[in-house]
C-alpha cells in the first residue's frame, strides 16, 4: 500500500500537476479477517448481515458491504489459498473482536486458524504469485503467462513497458512449475537451474533461470517448486537440472503452475486468519 501511496504522489506532483487531488492512507484504519476453506461461505453469512452470499449474487472478485452485529464491514470475495475465501474488512478497533467472533462461530465447523506460512505453501499448490518473490522487477504479467491480466485495448501505466522489443521477445524467463524426481526432496529457492547435469562444472555456468518458491505439500504428498525460467512456457514435460553446491545436480519436470489442477475437490474444514 505505501508503495502504491507513493506513485500516485509522484505521478500528482510530475504527471498530473493540474489536478485537485489530495492523497490519505487509510490502510491502518482496517483489521482483515480471511476465511477460507469449503465452509467459507457457511461461516461468514452466519456472521455477516445484509449480504446475499449465493454464488450468484456474490460471485469471485466481487465485494459486498455489510455489517457484523452493526458494526459495518466490507467484504472481498477473494482467495490467496486456492479454497473459496471471504476477506472480512472492519474498522481496526474492532479487529480482536471480529476474531473472536469467527473464531466461537466456526467451532461447530471445525475452523482452524492458519498462519502466513500455511498460506504461502496453500497458494503455490494453486500457482499463485507473491509479487517480489516469483517476480522481480524485470517480470511483467506476459512473463508470468497471465496474459488475461492485461487488457491491450486500454491505455495504462506501464503499458510501454509490455511492447518493449526487448520485453516482448522470445526467450524471456517464464513462471512454471518444477517436479523433484525424489518426490521427498525439496529444492533451494534461489537455486539456479541448467539444461544438463555436466553444465554444472561450466564457468560460468549457462543458467537457465531459478527457483523462486519451493515447498513439501502436504496435500500433494510430495515437494513442489515455481522457478523463471527460460522459453519455460514451452519447455513442459521437459527434463532439467537443479545445481547444487557441493552435490551433484538435481533432476526436475517442468509442468504448469497449478500443481492442484488435477486433483479432485476435497472436503474439509472452513479456516480463519
Amino acid at each position: 500500500a505505501a508503495r502504491v501511496l507513493g506513485w500516485l504522489e509522484e505521478y500528482l506532483q510530475t504527471e498530473w500537476t493540474d489536478l485537485e487531488v489530495h492523497l490519505t492512507s487509510v490502510t491502518e484504519q482496517w483489521a482483515v479477517a480471511a476465511v477460507s476453506g469449503p465452509k467459507a461461505a457457511e461461516l461468514v453469512s452466519q456472521i455477516v448481515d445484509g449480504i446475499d452470499f449465493a454464488e450468484a449474487a456474490f460471485p469471485f472478485m466481487a465485494v459486498r458491504d455489510g455489517d457484523v452485529e452493526g458494526v459495518p464491514v466490507r467484504v472481498f470475495r477473494i482467495s490467496f489459498t486456492g479454497e473459496a475465501s471471504y476477506e472480512i474488512n472492519i474498522a481496526s478497533s474492532y479487529g480482536l473482536w471480529l476474531w473472536r467472533r469467527i473464531m466461537e462461530r466456526g467451532q461447530p465447523l471445525g475452523i482452524t486458524a492458519y498462519g502466513t506460512e500455511a498460506m504461502h505453501l496453500l497458494r503455490a499448490e494453486k500457482g499463485f504469485v507473491i509479487v517480489g518473490q516469483d517476480t522481480d522487477g524485470t517480470i511483467t504479467p506476459l512473463d508470468l503467462r497471465m496474459p488475461a491480466m492485461v487488457k491491450k485495448d486500454a491505455d495504462f501505466i506501464g503499458k510501454r513497458s509490455l511492447f518493449r522489443s526487448d520485453t516482448a521477445s522470445a526467450g524471456r524467463k517464464q513462471l512454471v512449475g518444477l517436479l523433484t524426481a525424489d518426490p521427498a526432496l525439496v529444492l533451494m529457492e534461489g537455486a539456479h537451474l541448467i539444461a544438463t547435469p555436466t553444465e554444472a562444472a561450466v564457468k560460468p555456468m549457462p543458467m537457465l533461470g531459478h527457483v523462486t518458491s519451493s515447498y513439501f505439500s502436504p496435500n500433494l504428498g510430495r515437494s513442489i517448486a515455481l522457478a523463471l525460467v527460460k522459453g519455460g512456457g514451452d519447455r513442459m514435460g521437459q527434463t532439467l537440472y537443479v545445481s547444487r553446491k557441493g552435490l551433484a545436480p538435481v533432476a526436475v519436470t517442468v509442468v504448469e503452475t497449478d500443481f492442484l489442477a488435477a486433483r479432485p475437490a476435497a472436503s474439509g474444514a472452513g479456516a480463519a486468519a
